[in-house]
């Protein structure tokens, strides 16, 4: 049954339905249903569990790619993320075979920084150490020293 377009469409919108039903109450819940469910579904928006810098990043590419809402709802959805999916539940980043994206929010890293590192890492190889990775031009050293408990190798 579920072979047929139509079927799938609605067993698709059931499932991303169900899952919004589940985030927790909370100030900031109907302005992230609002505001993020327009692209995405509950899994793929909170998934990352980041800190507020990690979610300010999130939002700002958000924002980059056309995403409509006042200052103030953005805010409150920063802040209803914080709270709700926080980076202490994260696993570690592994560099070596971490995406752009995955750098980016779990770290903090701007995208040409997250860029640096993929080409520095297809050039150079494997990173051994947190030393190697602050050898990457263009790169905020500060923030890899500051989240360096989150990076594996």
């Amino acid at each position: 049954m579920l072979k047929h377009p139509k079927y799938r469409s609605v067993a698709v919108f059931l499932f991303a339905s169900s899952l919004w039903a589940q985030l927790p109450d909370g100030p900031g819940k109907l302005e992230t249903e609002k505001v993020c469910k327009t692209c995405h579904d509950l899994a793929r928006a909170v998934s990352k569990r980041q800190d507020r810098d990690g979610w300010q990043v999130t939002i700002a590419k958000m924002i980059a790619l056309g995403t409509r809402a006042t200052d103030q709802e953005f805010a409150v959805i920063v802040d209803y993320l914080t709270k709700n999916f926080p980076a202490d539940e994260v696993p570690p980043v592994n560099v070596n075979t971490a995406g752009a994206i995955e750098l980016e929010s779990r770290l903090g890293l701007r995208r040409s920084q997250a860029a640096a590192i993929l080409a520095h890492r297809a050039k150079n190889g494997k990173f051994k150490s947190i030393e190697d990775l602050k050898k990457v031009p263009n790169v905020d050293v500060e923030k890899l020293e500051a989240k360096k408990d989150r990076i594996v190798f």
